[in-house]
């Protein structure tokens, strides 16, 4: 059963959108600023894993399902904490 998590302030969903397209298409992905969520199809293509649009994934191993996420995540991570950083050098 697919999950959806949204925002805890809902009224951030567009911007969290956005940035995800920006970031992921800094990466070098062809990224549809309005389903920003689709560039997770290409990015397990590229890992060579078997995930569906739209079909059941149930087959895929947690690991499988952990590196296309990663992969996302993990750069959205490191561009945050870089934004950070670069706000706390700016307020000195």
């Amino acid at each position: 059963m697919a999950r959806r998590r949204k925002p805890l302030v809902p009224e951030a969903e567009q911007g969290l959108r956005s940035f995800k397209a920006e970031v992921m298409r800094r990466e070098g992905y062809d990224v549809d600023p309005a389903n920003p969520d689709d560039v997770k199809y290409e990015v397990a293509e590229e890992l060579g894993i078997p995930l569906e649009r739209g079909g059941s994934n149930g087959k895929l191993t947690t690991e499988e399902a952990g590196q296309v996420g990663g992969q996302i995540g993990g750069t959205m991570v490191r561009e945050m904490i870089r934004l950070a950083q670069e706000k706390l050098l700016k307020g000195k």
